[in-house]
């Protein structure tokens, strides 16, 4: 059953997999399969909350899923590039070290999660505590891109990377809304488009003015969401950002016995 879910068509780099009725070890291990044997581009289609998808993977592949993927799609994934053609459920990236995850819908909670490295865009909104411990270590630094809002304890414990918040389905003049932005972070930036009020953030959080890398940080980033989704990117640039960013190194190390 699972060897009849794979096709292939003749002059055609693309592996087709067909998920419906596949549970979720069966899906991922027929996608370690093709992996294995070389497939560069691979399509899943009838996916239902299979979860794990891209878990752990460490080739250079493009994996273009059709459907709702389950908790942890990409986690620990070092290279891929997965494209998702509706919404992500929770954990999506958790502790990913490079790659790229773009998703063409809603992604939910812990999205990001410990990521050390990579890209991660979501067109739509997301849950709770996204970004939470993002992490970064010599070159590599993770970056997340949120077209819509966020819920609560965005970026929570952040200890670094690149966080950025579009707002784009803001009304003129509307806040974000999420509260505890920030709380515990000690690395990183997050970049806001449009404004929040003091007691939105968490007490280690401070705002800053942009300066020119952060400019260049954005032009980059949200360039390429823009490539991804459709818009504009100069016309989302022209808003007001602002910066976020940590104002102690440990702001928890004194609850520590040494």
């Amino acid at each position: 059953m699972v060897q009849s879910a794979i096709k292939q068509k003749n002059n055609d780099p693309a592996v087709r997999i067909d998920a419906e009725g596949l549970l979720t070890r069966e899906l991922n291990l027929k996608l370690r399969e093709v992996v294995s044997n070389g497939a560069q581009k691979i399509e899943i289609r009838n996916v239902y909350g299979q979860r794990y998808i891209g878990t752990d993977l460490d080739k250079p592949v493009e994996i273009e899923i059709f459907g709702t993927p389950g908790n942890d799609l990409g986690a620990f994934m070092d290279g891929p590039r997965i494209i998702i053609r509706g919404n992500a459920q929770d954990g999506c990236g958790n502790t990913m070290n490079s790659g790229e995850i773009v998703i063409h819908g809603h992604a939910g909670d812990i999205t990001g999660l410990s990521a050390r490295g990579g890209k991660i865009f979501v067109r739509d909104g997301v849950g709770y505590r996204v970004g939470i411990h993002m992490k970064e270590y010599g070159d590599q630094k993770p970056v997340l891109v949120v077209g819509h809002t966020a819920q609560d304890f965005l970026g929570e414990y952040m200890a670094g990377g690149i966080l950025i918040l579009l707002g784009l389905n803001l009304k003129e003049g509307e806040k974000h809304r999420a509260s505890y932005i920030g709380t515990g972070m000690h690395g990183g930036v997050i970049y806001l488009r449009g404004d929040v009020d003091d007691f939105q953030l968490g007490k280690e959080v401070g705002i800053a003015e942009l300066d020119g890398g952060d400019y260049v940080n954005l032009e980059l980033f949200v360039g390429e969401f823009a490539d991804h989704f459709g818009y504009d990117a100069k016309g989302i640039l022209k808003h007001k950002f602002i910066k976020l960013f940590p104002l102690y190194l440990r702001p928890y190390g004194r609850l520590y016995a040494y």
